[in-house]
């Protein structure tokens, strides 16, 4: 009986799978997320170095706007230069620091077994500082969730560690990044539940928070303490309001779509050039000056329009120039294949549109500007409490929290209906790699194998000599591809299958053999009625075997079994539980045409 216990070892059940391993991954979170912190650092202090070098010539690190800066030939030089640089570096350097960084992050996580390499760690924050720092309109968000998810993945490379614990380390330095510069530890947990991790587990969830929590703490010595956009503002919510929220939603939902196909038009066109992909980047810089030209405020990453759309601070004309401008240079640069992040030109699309629109709404326009920024970012990366926390934390303003719920639902429900990817994901599909984004309970974990189990189960003596099994295979008719062995007792001996009898009869072993003696040997994998089918069934895939017999915990006595097809008919029962739709309350015109039909005379 010990070859059949060991065979068949029981899980311990409960509502989750989590053991004290955790504690461990807790250490290494640590550790990755003051390195994601001071990958967030580095990151914008290159992109503040290169934009002084390159706009204003002088050697220093400070923020600084674009605004003031004059139109003229090297606001179309600057972009070009640096998208040929960010060309070479991604030809000679590494192909993957092309793009905004997420879709890298999930590819590495999803086929890459959560493992990058050294040069994205440096050659990423390297390309995206040139990039935005030499007018690029793009956010610096992207690059700190690829470099920080690079600085998890490296560090945990370094330990014996399985692909779901490096998995959980790459997320972890990359939501400390995000936290850094952002301040939105909430939001850059949630980020991970929504669009990183691909699960729901204690496992992987603990140390991201224990990152993201890390990053909040050391972020006022670093980068700055309080909300990146203080801001204050109310809407009542009595009346047309909540109404008025999801009209912003639907608006925003339908601008979500409308930015995502052209940008997947335009990187079609890009991939129609007769030149190498090395060259793209510069073209894209090129439509990037041209721009500038129009609008200098168009250009890098923008972050005091953001202030300033809050603020009101804006006329009309200027917010639809920028946001006119700013999203078609961002399409073709995006689309050009160079490096920067979508968030913060997410926020500038969306709050643009919003504050527009709240030229003409109640309350005060940047509210409503506010309201589009969390609409556009949760329906386009399809994050929507991601979104709503993200302008709550921004902001530290909690006061709009349902109108942000109400616009940012919205626009979620319009993009999964418009279309079937996510502008993150419909460049992992162009791949070939298919991504599924929605979360659902395992029918395996919530069913016991007694449920599923066939009770009326068809065996074989263990008496039974092999030339009778031999014989018993050969006729014509149908049989299982194998058998039970049950003793006289009622215990399982063992499994013979057809593959058995071919061996045999090659063998050619004495007919006198019986099955007890033929297999007493070999191990049985055996499943128990009270255990989930989940942890059968994985048993089954490990092992390679269809059929599985159904013991008794103890004696061991064969009380059912489980094959292949008892699995998916499982799966079929689940499927037919989300797509069959009937009614169990019949209507009440349809009770009253009944009752109207029994009153007819007969």
């Amino acid at each position: 009986m010990d070859r059949l216990r060991s065979a068949g070892a029981r899980a311990r059940l409960g509502d989750f799978t989590t053991d004290k391993r955790v504690l461990v991954l807790v250490a290494m979170a640590l550790i990755v997320g003051a390195g994601g912190v001071a990958a967030a650092w580095v990151l914008l202090k290159a992109i503040a170095l290169v934009t002084n070098l390159v706009w204003f010539q002088t050697v220093s690190s400070a923020n600084i706007s674009l605004a003031g800066a004059k139109p003229n030939w090297w606001m179309v030089a600057a972009p070009i230069l640096g998208g040929l640089v960010i060309g070479l570096m991604a030809r000679f350097g590494s192909e993957k620091i092309r793009g905004h960084g997420i879709p890298e992050a999930i590819e590495a996580i999803l086929i890459g077994e959560s493992r990058m390499s050294p040069k994205v760690a440096v050659l990423k924050p390297l390309s995206s500082a040139i990039s935005i720092g030499s007018g690029g309109p793009f956010g610096a968000e992207g690059p700190i969730i690829m470099t920080g998810g690079a600085i998890g993945s490296l560090f945990a490379q370094c330990f014996s560690l399985s692909a779901a614990e490096r998995k959980t380390l790459l997320v972890a330095g990359a939501t400390a990044g995000m936290t850094a510069i952002f301040g939105t530890p909430i939001a850059a947990v949630l980020l991970a539940v929504e669009l990183l991790l691909f699960e729901w587990k204690p496992r992987s969830l603990i140390p991201v928070l224990t990152a993201c929590a890390l990053a909040a703490v050391l972020r006022p010595f670093v980068l700055g303490s309080g909300p990146l956009f203080p801001f204050y503002a109310t809407l009542n919510l009595s009346g047309w309001t909540p109404l008025i929220c999801v009209g912003v939603g639907l608006v925003a939902g339908l601008q979500s779509g409308l930015l995502t196909g052209l940008l997947y038009k335009a990187e079609d066109l890009f991939g129609a050039l007769p030149i190498h992909w090395m060259w793209w980047p510069a073209l894209g810089g090129l439509a990037v000056g041209l721009g500038g030209l129009i609008e200098p405020r168009a250009l890098a990453v923008g972050y005091d329009v953001i202030g300033d759309l809050l603020a009101n601070h804006m006329t009309a004309k200027e917010v639809a120039l920028i946001l006119v401008v700013k999203s078609t240079i961002w399409i073709i640069a995006l689309a050009s294949g160079t490096s920067g992040g979508v968030l913060a030109p997410l926020l500038i699309f969306g709050g643009c549109l919003g504050w527009l629109e709240g030229q003409y709404l109640p309350g005060d326009a940047g509210a409503w500007a506010l309201i589009g920024m969390a609409a556009m970012m949760g329906g386009t990366m399809r994050s929507p409490l991601t979104g709503v926390l993200f302008a709550v934390e921004l902001t530290g303003d909690l006061s709009l929290l349902v109108p942000l719920l109400i616009a940012t639902g919205t626009t979620y429900a319009v993009t999964v209906l418009m279309l079937k990817r996510s502008i993150l994901t419909e460049k992992i599909a162009r791949r070939g790699q298919h991504i599924v984004r929605e979360y659902g309970v395992d029918p395996f974990e919530l069913l016991r194998v007694g449920d599923v189990m066939v009770r009326e189960v068809d065996t074989l003596p263990d008496q039974m000599r092999l030339e009778e099994a031999i014989d018993f295979f050969s006729t014509e008719e149908p049989r299982h591809k194998s058998y039970p062995i049950r003793s006289e007792d009622g215990r399982i001996a063992g499994m013979v299958s057809r593959a058995d009898i071919l061996r045999w009869r090659t063998e050619a072993p004495s007919g006198d053999i019986t099955l007890a003696e033929r297999l007493s040997d070999d191990a049985v994998i055996v499943g128990y009625p009270d255990e989930t089918v989940s942890h059968l069934a994985d048993r089954m895939a490990i092992e390679s075997v269809g059929r599985v017999p159904i013991v008794e915990p103890g004696t061991m006595r064969l009380v059912g079994l489980v094959a292949r097809k008892d699995l998916l008919h499982i799966r079929r029962t689940w499927r037919a539980a989300e797509e069959k739709r009937a009614t169990y309350f019949p209507s009440f015109t349809r009770s009253a045409g009944s009752k109207e039909a029994a009153d007819q005379p007969g």
